[in-house]
């Protein structure tokens, strides 16, 4: 496979998770507010934060209130992780591999593109959020189930799902990092109720709320979310479970030693620590290295992969 045509099916897959994660953040967050009372409610800061976005936001806008982030993020095309420039990215990168992906894939990420660019309005409305980016992450949903009924299980197909596990492990990490910084100190008891109801915000924001349910059998709470987020193997959003998803499609890739070496590296990272034992500041430093050895794999993966010549939107 040409490393050019390796990037842009890496990408396209990144860009469409990419756009979903927005999507479902902002969905979240806007029930999250409704739940909490105004004095604890997060606000929308947070989600800025998440998108690792907050010195080109800073640069641009003086206040982080919901109309500036919404629009930020939904429809800025000067913000390469807004939903609009995610689909046009992703589309770019899809127009360019057409020949090797079936019809139908293109078409769907056309239609899901050019529904996002013609309702942009309506989608910055109250009155019109809410189907807007459900119509988003139904498309994303249907454009990653199709691919995995008519893609061939070649080289193309492990640089799609790479990508998408790599971008998934990433949001995963930032949603845990931002949104457990939010939540209220354990000293204020009077607090207790509304804390849960934050962690459950974790869990709906990575749709991972029924899955925790099934698998922990126990109520919500700090240390169990953290061990499921992180360690478990079998729910698709668990940063364990995406890092696997890349060391096997790396493992039928050719020239795979350093990506597979920084892979299992950050395996060992999430096998070996207790992350329901630490504190918010050791959880923080923890989530850092994790994103540093992330950027790293990227970057490896490009150097291994990709053409030099090529340049595309970095990691966020």
């Amino acid at each position: 496979m040409l490393s050019r045509v390796a990037e842009n099916l890496y990408w396209m897959s990144r860009y469409v998770e990419r756009a979903e994660n927005t999507a479902r953040l902002i969905s979240v967050n806007s029930n999250l507010l409704l739940d909490l009372p105004g004095g604890i409610a997060p606000g929308w800061a947070p989600l800025v934060d998440i998108m690792g976005v907050r010195g080109d936001f800073d640069s641009r806008f003086k206040e982080t209130d919901e109309r500036r982030v919404l629009m930020f993020l939904i429809a800025d095309l000067n913000n390469a992780g807004s939903i609009l420039s995610s689909l046009h990215y992703a589309r770019e990168n899809c127009r360019t591999v057409r020949d090797i992906m079936p019809r139908e894939i293109w078409e769907e990420l056309t239609e899901l593109y050019l529904y996002a660019r013609e309702n942009i309005n309506t989608g910055l409305t109250k009155r019109g959020r809410f189907a807007f980016l459900k119509r988003i992450i139904y498309g994303s949903e249907l454009f990653i189930g199709m691919l995995a009924s008519v893609q061939s299980r070649d080289e193309a197909y492990d640089f799609i799902r790479i990508g998408r596990n790599l971008e998934r492990a990433d949001m995963t990490t930032r949603i845990i990092d931002v949104r457990s910084d939010d939540l209220l100190p354990d000293d204020v008891s009077d607090l207790r109720p509304f804390d849960t109801i934050q962690w459950v915000s974790v869990l709906r924001s990575l749709s991972a709320y029924q899955m925790y349910r099934r698998h922990m059998q126990t109520r919500v709470r700090r240390d169990a979310v953290l061990r499921f987020l992180f360690k478990d193997k079998q729910f698709p959003r668990a940063v364990r479970h995406c890092l696997n998803m890349i060391e096997g499609c790396l493992e039928e890739l050719k020239n795979n030693e350093q990506p597979l070496k920084r892979v299992r590296t950050l395996v060992r990272k999430v096998e070996r620590r207790n992350v329901e034992t630490l504190d918010q500041a050791a959880l923080h430093g923890y989530i850092d290295d994790l994103q540093l050895n992330i950027t790293s794999l990227h970057s490896t993966l490009a150097e291994t992969y990709f053409p030099k010549s090529v340049q595309q939107q970095e990691v966020q």
